[in-house]
């Protein structure tokens, strides 16, 4: 089973309190209504949304999207802009403009960094980005999409980190970095897409093993695009209201 490689820290109860979900970004509010309008009822723990237009900001505000982010705002969700970081490919001035479209065009409270390097030779241009987005939105949530464990100089360098994005097949038998247990589970998100719903609770004690406060589980499978939060991320899984119920208060029906 997964397991943490060190027992020195228990962090399965503090994991227990704090398990909350990210949403790592739906379709668009025309294409998905449902998973917008759904995200404001009472009940769900959500830790943040990330609205993603046109895998960025896009070219201008999108009203429909304006829309759905001020609901979630309103509601006291955090709301957080998708920037892909390309494997450190992308061009560092350009990530900095798209993160200023999402602050000046749907007020963010904060930024997905997608497609995060996790190598140490890439940290100190990721720790210039990360410096770089905290002054454009003044100290507001940051998350590294690494999608698997990075260097462990990356946990300072967020808020968040994302160490598991993948498929259930794979998560049920992972195993998380030792240098992990050194901090508190609101460090570390996962993601897990194709998780039957007779092994839901197996998915939430796994995450809770390894530590992790905030998660998005979906029955949903990869469409094998392989780019950006895209495809089993984008519409809810089939059993959202019983997740919300397991780790949350409840789904008012």
């Amino acid at each position: 089973m997964p397991h943490l490689t060190t027992t020195d820290t228990p962090l399965a109860a503090t994991g227990a309190e704090r398990l909350g979900f990210g949403i790592p970004g739906y379709a668009h509010p025309l294409l998905a209504p449902v998973e917008w309008a759904g995200l404001t009822r009472p009940g769900t723990p959500l830790h943040w949304v990330v609205l993603n237009v046109a895998d960025g900001p896009g070219d201008r505000p999108d009203p429909h999207c304006l829309e759905a982010a001020g609901r979630l705002r309103n509601a006291g969700v955090r709301v957080l802009g998708h920037l892909d970081m390309s494997h450190g490919a992308r061009i560092f001035a350009d990530l900095v403009c798209d993160a200023h479209h999402f602050l000046e065009w749907y007020q963010v409270d904060g930024f997905l960094l997608d497609r995060c390097p996790t190598e140490r030779a890439d940290l100190a241009m990721v720790r210039r980005t990360t410096a770089t987005l905290e002054a454009v939105v003044d100290g507001g949530h940051l998350v590294l999409g690494h999608g698997s464990h990075p260097h462990p100089g990356y946990a300072e360098a967020a808020d968040q980190l994302v160490t598991f994005s993948g498929p259930w097949t794979d998560y049920r038998w992972s195993q998380v970095a030792e240098w992990t247990a050194d901090y508190p589970p609101d460090r570390f998100v996962h993601f897990v897409h194709g998780v039957p719903r007779t092994h839901l609770e197996e998915a939430t004690r796994i995450a809770r093993w390894q530590g992790a406060g905030t998660i998005f589980f979906t029955d949903r499978c990869g469409s094998g695009s392989g780019k950006g939060q895209t495809g089993p991320f984008e519409t809810l899984p089939g059993y959202w209201d019983e997740i919300v119920s397991q780790i949350g208060p409840g789904v008012s029906e």
